[in-house]
C-alpha cells in the first residue's frame, strides 16, 4: 500500500512540475513576444483563416488551447470579436495544442532531448539567465529555456511514477477495456482532462504512459477523443456569467470537438473493431500520440472549416436573445483576457479610449445644454456621468491586475500611465458635469448671455474640447507627434480664458449682463479651461510612455 502512496505522490508530483514548467515558458514567451502579440490581436479583424492561425499561434505561445478559448470567450464578451472570427481562432487553438504533444514526444524521437539528461541543464541555463542577464529580453529567454527544463523534470517524473506498471497485468488489462469500450476510453480523457484542466497535460500523462508500452492504440485513440472535449470544461465554466455571445462561444468550442470525436470515433470503431483488430491492440509510443493527435485536430478543422456558419448558427440556437446595452458596462475588459497579458494591455487601451470618447460627447452636450437651454440635454450629461464614473471604478483594479501579470517593460509603462491618463478623463467627466448644473441653473434663473459672451462661450468651448480631443487621438493612434500639438492648443486656451474673464468683467462693470450671468459665464469658462488642462496631462502621459520606451 505504501509504495501505490509513493507511485501516486510522485506521479502528482511529476504532474504538478510538467504544468508549472509549461506556465513558466509560456510566461516567458509571452513577454519576449511583447508587441507581436498586438499585431495578432490586429490580425483578427481580418479572414477566418487568418483566425485559424492566430489562434494556432496563440495556443503555441501560451501553451494551453483551454487558456486560448477562455480568452476567445473574453475576447467575444467584451466585443472586440464576433462570433464568425471566435470560430477560427478557436480551431486554430486545437491545432496549435498539439505543439505541446511534439515537444513531449520529442525525447522519443530526438534522443539528445532525453530528459533524465538534458533538463537539469536546462534549468541550469535559464535559472543563470534569468539571474545574471542584464537584458530583459535575455531574462525572458532563460525563463523559456527554464520553463522548458522543468517541463521535462515534471515528464520524467511521470514516467517513473507509472514504470513499475509495465509488468502488471490488472494495468494493461484496464486499459485493453479502455481500447474494447469507445465510451469508456472518451470519459477517461474526458474525466482526467476536465479535472486537470488541461489537454496539454493530458497528453504527456498518457505519454508517460506509453512510453512503457502500457497503452494500446485504439485506447490511445478514443483517450485523446474525450481530452478533446474534455478540454471544452474550462470554458463552458468559464462562461458562465458571460454574455449571451461569450456563452456561444464556449458552445461553439464544445460543438466543434463534439462533432469531430463523433465522426472520427465511428471510423475508429470500425477500423478497429472490424478491419484490423490487431493494429488496435498493439501499443502505441509518444510520437505516434502526437502524430494522432495533431492529424485528428487538424483534419476536424478542414472538414468542420466550411461549415463555421452552421456551429454559429447551433450555438446560437442553445443560447438565444439578445443583451441588453449598457453603457456603464465595461466592452472590453475581461477577466478570461488576462490569459493572456499582452491582448488585456491592448484591451485596457480600447477601453481608456471609449471612456475618453464618452468624456468628449459629455462635455459638447454640456455645453449645448447651457446655450440651448436645455434641461433634458443636461439630464443626458447626468446619466452618461454616472456612467464614466462606474467605468474608471472598473478600470482601475482591472490595470491593477494586468501589472501582477506577465508583462514585459514597455507594457508595464503603458499601464502605467493609463492610471493617470483614466483619472484625468474622469475629471473632464466631471468638469462636463459642473456645466450641466450651470446650465440647469441659467435655465431655472432665465440667464441671458449676451450675443458676445455666447460667442465667447462657443469659442473657448470650440477650443478647449477640439485640445481635449486631440489628446484622446494621441492616445487612440499612440500617436506623439498628436500629443506635441496639444500643449500649444492648451496654452491658446488659458489666454483666450483670461482674456474672456477681463472683457466679460468690463461687460459686468458697464451693466451690459446681470450678475447671475456673471457668475454662470465665469465658472463654464474656468471649466473649459480646466478641461484643456487634463489634455495637456494626458498628453504628457501619452509623450512620456515614448521617452522611457
Amino acid at each position: 500500500m505504501g509504495e501505490y502512496i509513493k507511485v501516486i505522490f510522485t506521479l502528482v508530483g511529476g504532474l504538478g512540475l510538467f504544468i508549472y514548467g509549461m506556465q513558466i515558458m509560456a510566461d516567458g514567451l509571452q513577454k519576449s513576444a511583447g508587441n507581436k502579440m498586438k499585431r495578432l490581436l490586429e490580425a483578427l479583424t481580418n479572414k477566418k483563416l487568418m483566425g485559424v492561425l492566430v489562434g494556432a499561434v496563440v495556443t503555441a505561445i501560451i501553451q494551453s488551447s483551454s487558456a486560448t478559448t477562455v480568452m476567445v470567450v473574453g475576447f467575444v464578451n467584451a466585443g472586440l470579436m464576433n462570433l464568425s472570427q471566435a470560430v477560427g481562432v478557436i480551431m486554430g487553438a486545437n491545432i496549435g495544442t498539439t505543439v505541446t504533444g511534439w515537444l513531449v514526444s520529442s525525447a522519443e524521437w530526438a534522443k539528445f532531448l532525453n530528459p533524465s539528461e538534458l533538463a537539469p541543464l536546462a534549468i541550469a541555463v535559464g535559472v543563470g539567465m534569468m539571474i545574471f542577464a542584464k537584458r530583459k529580453f535575455v531574462k525572458q529567454i532563460g525563463e523559456i529555456i527554464a520553463g522548458f527544463g522543468i517541463l521535462f523534470v515534471g515528464l520524467d517524473m511521470m514516467s517513473g511514477a507509472v514504470k513499475p506498471f509495465r509488468e502488471s497485468e490488472i494495468f494493461k488489462n484496464a486499459f485493453l477495456s479502455l481500447g474494447r469500450s469507445p465510451l469508456l476510453g472518451i470519459f477517461a480523457g474526458l474525466a482526467v482532462t476536465a479535472i486537470i484542466q488541461s489537454s496539454s497535460a493530458s497528453i504527456g500523462i498518457l505519454q508517460s504512459l506509453a512510453r512503457y508500452s502500457l497503452v494500446p492504440r485504439s485506447a490511445a485513440f478514443y483517450i485523446i477523443m474525450g481530452q478533446n472535449i474534455g478540454t471544452c470544461v474550462t470554458a463552458l465554466f468559464s462562461s458562465i456569467g458571460a454574455n449571451k455571445n461569450g456563452k456561444r462561444t464556449a458552445y461553439i468550442h464544445l460543438l466543434f470537438n463534439v462533432i469531430g470525436t463523433m465522426i472520427f470515433s465511428i471510423i475508429a470503431i470500425v477500423y478497429f473493431k472490424y478491419i484490423n483488430q490487431a493494429v488496435g491492440e498493439s501499443f502505441i509510443t509518444m510520437t505516434e500520440i502526437s502524430a494522432v493527435h495533431t492529424i485528428f485536430n487538424v483534419a476536424n478543422t478542414v472538414i468542420l472549416f466550411p461549415f463555421s456558419g452552421m456551429l454559429v448558427f447551433l450555438a446560437s440556437q442553445l443560447v438565444r436573445g439578445e443583451d441588453e446595452e449598457d453603457e456603464s458596462a465595461l466592452r472590453h475588459l475581461d477577466d478570461r483576457i488576462l490569459e493572456t497579458p499582452s491582448f488585456a494591455v491592448e484591451s485596457a487601451i480600447k477601453e481608456v479610449i471609449r471612456l475618453s470618447k464618452m468624456a468628449a460627447e459629455n462635455a459638447r452636450l454640456a455645453m449645448e445644454a447651457l446655450l440651448e437651454k436645455s434641461d433634458e440635454k443636461a439630464e443626458q450629461v447626468y446619466k452618461r456621468e454616472k456612467s464614466i464614473n462606474a467605468l474608471e471604478k472598473a478600470i482601475t483594479p482591472y490595470l491593477v491586475k494586468i501589472l501582477n501579470s506577465s508583462i514585459n517593460e514597455r507594457q508595464n509603462l503603458i499601464i502605467t500611465s493609463l492610471f493617470h491618463i483614466t483619472n484625468d478623463i474622469e475629471r473632464v467627466g466631471d468638469h462636463a458635469e459642473n456645466i450641466a448644473e450651470l446650465a440647469q441653473f441659467a435655465i431655472a434663473e432665465n440667464v441671458q448671455f449676451s450675443d458676445m459672451a455666447i460667442e465667447e462661450l462657443k469659442t473657448l468651448s470650440e477650443k478647449s474640447i477640439g485640445c481635449y480631443e486631440l489628446a484622446a487621438r494621441a492616445i487612440e493612434e499612440d500617436n506623439p507627434r498628436l500629443a506635441r500639438q496639444v500643449e500649444p492648443l492648451e496654452e491658446i486656451v488659458d489666454k483666450l480664458e483670461e482674456e474672456f474673464r477681463q472683457t466679460h468683467i468690463i461687460r459686468l462693470s458697464q451693466n451690459k449682463c446681470s450678475a447671475n450671468s456673471g457668475v454662470v459665464f465665469l465658472d463654464v469658462i474656468s471649466n473649459l479651461e480646466r478641461i484643456s488642462d487634463h489634455a495637456s496631462n494626458i498628453a504628457f502621459a501619452v509623450l512620456d510612455q515614448h521617452k522611457k520606451a
